[in-house]
């Protein structure tokens, strides 16, 4: 089984190289017209900020999104417009860079993004909601296992790698060099359930892989598993940048 091609997405999605400048240029314009704080620092090196969008009134809480790029590209400045659907609907939205592999390992990613939310919940009082895409995804549902005073009330992990150890034998591994200790552990496949709500989202159009391993988690921890129909995996965040789409909704319930 050719490990490197169940994991390829773009290969897969027409148009695929257009998706990246423009999800910039829409990040970009977005962070033209809304109140935010950019590059907060939340840890010592470069890439370890954040911004943070505000809604107009008092926010009813936090959202925290996580990026993707199988922890080894993108940043923060990607994704500013996702942050529209919880700012239409009251909620300030954080969206925290990290450091990326070789650089450092996933564990050490996981650490980083834990800090940042930490830190963003300092600012922004009220429940906490988080989501992330791919790799992303993996990280908030490493994180909802974890100890937020009460405050985290839900998750949702849309696209995630949810199982690492098959990533051991793709030409990534050159960058995580993880071994197989560091594989389940990272892995929420290889967790117990948290103790809050996670709806696990995935594009209906999506690699077989991503598919089967949102659904194992879902069996796994016993949560809800929406397949997107029409989307694969470069556009299924995008319901994020409406208040009433499905997606939004289901964060925000």
């Amino acid at each position: 089984m050719d490990m490197d091609d169940r994991f390829a997405n773009g290969a897969y999605i027409a148009g695929a190289a257009a998706y990246p400048p423009r999800w910039d240029a829409k990040a970009a314009a977005f962070r033209q017209v809304t109140p935010c704080d950019l590059d907060i620092a939340y840890g010592d090196s470069p890439r370890q900020v954040m911004d943070v969008f505000y809604p107009r009134q008092t926010p009813k809480g936090l959202v925290v999104f996580v990026h993707g790029g199988y922890w080894r590209m993108f940043d923060k400045s990607s994704w500013s417009h996702l942050a529209a659907g919880p700012l239409a609907a009251g909620w300030a939205v954080a969206l925290p860079s990290y450091d990326l592999c070789p650089a450092v390992r996933i564990g050490d990613i996981t650490a980083q993004v834990k800090n940042a939310v930490r830190l963003a919940a300092a600012r922004v009082a009220g429940p906490i909601r988080l989501t992330g895409h791919s790799a992303g995804g993996q990280i908030v549902a490493r994180l909802a296992g974890m100890d937020w005073d009460g405050r985290l009330q839900q998750v949702v992990p849309i696209s995630p790698v949810t199982d690492l150890v098959p990533l051991m034998q793709t030409a990534m591994q050159v960058d995580f060099q993880l071994t197989q200790a560091e594989a389940r552990h990272e892995s929420p496949l290889h967790a117990n359930a948290p103790d809050v709500p996670v709806h696990i989202w995935v594009g209906a159009k999506e690699r077989p892989v991503f598919l089967e391993q949102a659904d194992a988690l879902a069996a796994k921890w016993n949560c809800r598993v929406t397949r997107a129909q029409g989307h694969h995996h470069f556009d299924v965040i995008d319901g994020l940048a409406d208040a009433q789409s499905p997606l939004c909704q289901t964060l925000l319930s």
